[in-house]
């Protein structure tokens, strides 16, 4: 008997008879919606119109989502491009059956390739700001938003930690097993919370959101360095060579982590005010 282990087994979501809202759905519209008020809240601060936010929104949710799935696919699942291409950005599957599946495999290092390109279009098409700006501003509302997510995997008990080879652990009995396993998307979302109110923090309390590119940087620093660490205590997502020392997921973390550090250092440089 496992003592310290808690048994995970809940059901895919809220069954309304003729539809079943996914719990996981359900934390991507939490995610979304806390984010939406977040931004609000900053924008209001910037001086910008309503309109503003609400097409901001459109980018933000179109881009997260294609971003995440093309991430998903390609750097963990790039068979169906050739096996079930359909079930790639729509919601079922095709292979071996038709079956309803919901948006399921999200890979976050898409969606932070995704964002970057949506608020790309978005800069130069609407708000008429650099790119900077607005990631600088946005980044806050998706550290918020990466905290549900998680909660939203551990709930699907998917991106599933490794075996504790202890009494303590999460057994999730839905992937039909009884041993205790790291509960690593908990600990990804909590690691978020403190990403989140880090931000939170410097942008309100600080001025450091008048060195473009600062929060971005700081962002990045932040969110990928937990997921490095976090990876350590997560299975593998894809099968890994056995001489890697680091497995995917830290190897595509390590460029945004970089790239966080650059912005900071650049950032700290020159002042901008807009």
């Amino acid at each position: 008997m496992h003592f310290l282990s808690f048994t995970w087994n809940p059901s895919e979501g809220i069954d309304l008879g003729f539809f079943t809202i996914r719990y996981y759905s359900l934390m991507f519209v939490v995610a979304f919606t806390l984010g939406w008020f977040i931004t609000k809240r900053i924008f209001k601060n910037e001086g910008q119109t309503p309109d503003k936010l609400d097409s901001l929104f459109i980018y933000v949710v179109i881009g997260t989502l294609i971003g995440a799935r093309l991430g998903h696919v390609i750097f963990y699942q790039s068979e169906l491009f050739s096996q079930d291409p359909l079930s790639i950005l729509l919601p079922f599957k095709t292979v071996p059956e038709f079956e309803f599946t919901g948006f399921q495999g999200l890979a976050s290092h898409g969606a932070a390739i995704g964002i970057i390109i949506a608020m790309y279009l978005y800069s130069k098409k609407l708000i008429k700001k650099p790119l900077l700006w607005v990631l600088d501003r946005i980044v806050i509302a998706v550290a918020c938003g990466a905290i549900f997510v998680r909660i939203g995997n551990f709930i699907n008990s998917e991106i599933i930690g490794k075996v504790t080879n202890s009494d303590y652990g999460v057994i999730f009995q839905q992937l039909g097993e009884d041993f205790p396993r790291h509960p690593a998307q908990l600990y990804e979302s909590a690691g978020y919370v403190f990403v989140f109110l880090i931000l939170y923090y410097i942008y309100w309390k600080t001025n450091k959101s008048k060195q473009m590119g600062y929060l971005l940087g700081a962002f990045l620093i932040l969110l990928w360095t937990v997921r490095f660490f976090v990876e350590f205590v997560k299975e593998a997502q894809v099968d890994e060579r056995a001489d890697w020392v680091l497995n995917t997921g830290q190897w595509l973390s390590i460029p945004f982590i970089l790239a966080g550090i650059y912005l900071m250092v650049r950032s700290s440089k020159k002042l901008v005010t807009l």
